[in-house]
């Protein structure tokens, strides 16, 4: 089925050394799918490089305009040129989308990522940013635009220049009925339908009247023509998030597939909830949806 498949993904990058390995994993995607990937280089507009609230003659300006500019131009065409390399040794074609066919493209993009996130994100099957680092502050308001404000499921990638061709042979679904997982299983159907092995991870507690069970997911998907596994694990705490990492290594799996942030995002930040711990301890590709 033509809506079982990845068609079109988007990757956000700016130059801070987050890109390859996102290409690498995004790549990976687009061959197995025949996809596109959409690498968007973010630089700022020369008014957001403007100090706030000063006012600033029109000669420094001007000379504040044409360093920035001249900044973007040489940025620009150092990333082109990794992106042309990286594209030939990841088996990207650098052309127009053709059915069936993995190619890529490289769009400029004059703003702030996370509004390029939303431009070009809402029209993709699949957002792909770096697995945030905190200690450095970076791809923090990436992952989180692309979870709030594309509307589309986002796939954090480890920080690994090499992704394994396989890694989505093998998927786990952290399952507890909620909306957010609900809609989590929905967008990443091509995934799920795609992949070799599909396990279903749950608590084995009692789901609440209105939230469905494993048993259900589990034939909700073979209706789909998808057989999955159960395999259930006993909730400790709050470390639910800890323990869906742990179960997915322990099964074999390469990849993740959850629903984020139930709690609100600064709260999960706050407080260190399920999703956030997932988001700071993953090894391997995960796919999030709010």
């Amino acid at each position: 089925m033509a809506y079982d498949s990845i068609h079109s993904i988007m990757l956000p990058v700016r130059g801070d050394g987050k890109g390859d390995n996102v290409f690498a994993h995004a790549a990976a995607l687009a061959r197995r799918f025949g996809a596109r990937v959409r690498v968007v280089h973010c630089h700022p507009k020369t008014e957001d490089l403007m100090p706030y609230g000063v006012v600033i003659p029109t000669m420094l300006r001007r000379q504040i305009e044409d360093a920035a500019n001249a900044n973007a131009d040489v940025t620009r065409d150092q990333l082109y040129g990794e992106f042309e390399k990286q594209a030939r040794k990841l088996g990207l074609e650098i052309a127009d989308h053709e059915m069936d066919k993995p190619t890529t493209r490289f769009i400029e993009y004059e703003g702030k990522q996370v509004d390029a996130v939303q431009r070009y994100g809402r029209l993709c099957d699949l957002v792909c940013v770096a697995k945030p680092d905190q200690k450095m502050n970076l791809g923090v308001n990436t992952l989180k635009s692309a979870l709030f404000s594309s509307g589309r499921p986002v796939m954090m990638c480890p920080d690994q220049d090499v992704a394994d061709a396989g890694f989505a042979d093998h998927v786990t679904i952290g399952w507890n009925g909620s909306l957010e997982a609900t809609r989590a299983v929905a967008m990443a159907m091509p995934i799920i339908s795609n992949a070799k092995k599909v396990t279903i991870l749950h608590t084995g507690d009692s789901p609440k009247d209105e939230h469905p069970g494993a048993d259900q997911l589990q034939r909700y998907l073979e209706l789909r023509g998808v057989a999955s596994d159960i395999r259930l694990f006993k909730a400790e705490g709050r470390n639910v998030g800890r323990q869906l990492l742990s179960e997915t290594r322990a099964a074999g799996a390469g990849m993740l597939i959850i629903g984020a942030y139930h709690d609100s995002y600064e709260r999960e930040s706050l407080f260190g909830g399920n999703s956030q711990v997932v988001v700071a301890e993953a090894d391997f590709p995960v796919i999030m949806v709010h």
